[in-house]
């Protein structure tokens, strides 16, 4: 699916294609950073992968691996629309038993059972300035309701319509909006309740509270690792996410291209073979 390797590394995950219905738990679930998006999640995904917690789920392992949105998007209806069961921890055994930690959506989503679901997890919360956050995350909102992201979703039904559905769910579950313009009214209230619900719900002895840029001494402690020698992970977080994005829309301009394609050629295939039936 990948014709060449994208800009931004730490978030690229070879293509997959694996069902995790399948799988089961093979390494502990550790650490569950459950701070927003947009608040040094990729960079916390590389620190906690450089102190060898190996894999971190991120959103972008849902782009590696687009089966993983089927489970997520189960995990959504039961919890917001009570339709099914809701995942206990043999549900996330299923679906992230491969993972050591979690950071970002839409794991964040779900901070409340997953946090029972592992009592035995450390609970992370990377913070940032809110008024800040809420300049940046108006890139998620915009790149969600964007016409191009639902006219490729339509076009390419298999992985980037997986892919907008769970970032539509993102958007009715964390902002509580249905439109853009309520997702940025609703943002850093949104915000706000969701720090507030996690700090409430884990205990004392369980919780770092982490703010952008803190470094590499608060977090080993809380874990009980050693300070590597080497700079802690600053990744340009707007940056790497406007390459990953350009990569991918990238992508899903060729993938919904060759789609219409075939689409256009069954179609006319079946157009000679009425007006065949015809003469």
């Amino acid at each position: 699916m990948h014709d060449n390797k994208p800009p931004t590394p730490q978030l690229y995950l070879p293509p997959t294609n694996i069902d995790r219905h399948q799988c089961k738990r093979v390494v502990p679930m550790e650490v569950l950073s459950l701070g927003w998006s947009r608040t040094g999640t990729s960079s916390m995904k590389a620190a906690l992968q450089i102190l060898g917690y190996n894999d971190v789920y991120h959103m972008a392992n849902n782009w590696g691996n687009a089966l993983d949105t089927d489970m997520w998007n189960d995990a959504y209806k039961a919890k917001y629309k009570l339709v099914g069961k809701p995942f206990g921890r043999a549900e996330w055994d299923q679906l992230l038993g491969h993972c050591m930690a979690t950071t970002d959506v839409p794991a964040m989503s779900f901070a409340p059972e997953l946090i029972d679901a592992y009592p035995e997890a450390k609970v992370i919360l990377c913070e940032r300035d809110v008024e800040k956050w809420n300049q940046s995350v108006a890139f998620i909102i915009n790149a969600s309701f964007s016409p191009a992201f639902r006219i490729f979703a339509w076009t390419d039904p298999f992985w980037m319509g997986k892919l907008h559905r769970i970032m539509m769910w993102n958007m009715h579950a964390d902002f509580k909006a249905r439109t853009a313009q309520e997702a940025k009214a609703n943002a850093k209230q949104c915000y706000l309740d969701h720090y507030a619900m996690v700090r409430r719900i884990t205990p004392k002895e369980r919780l770092l509270n982490y703010t952008l840029g803190d470094g590499w001494e608060p977090l080993c402690e809380f874990l009980g690792k050693p300070v590597p020698d080497v700079p802690f992970p600053h990744l340009n977080e707007t940056k790497s996410l406007q390459q990953f994005v350009d990569y991918h829309v990238s992508l899903m301009l060729k993938r919904s291209l060759r789609n219409l394609a075939v689409v256009v050629s069954v179609m006319g295939v079946l157009g000679y073979g009425v007006y065949r039936t015809i003469l």
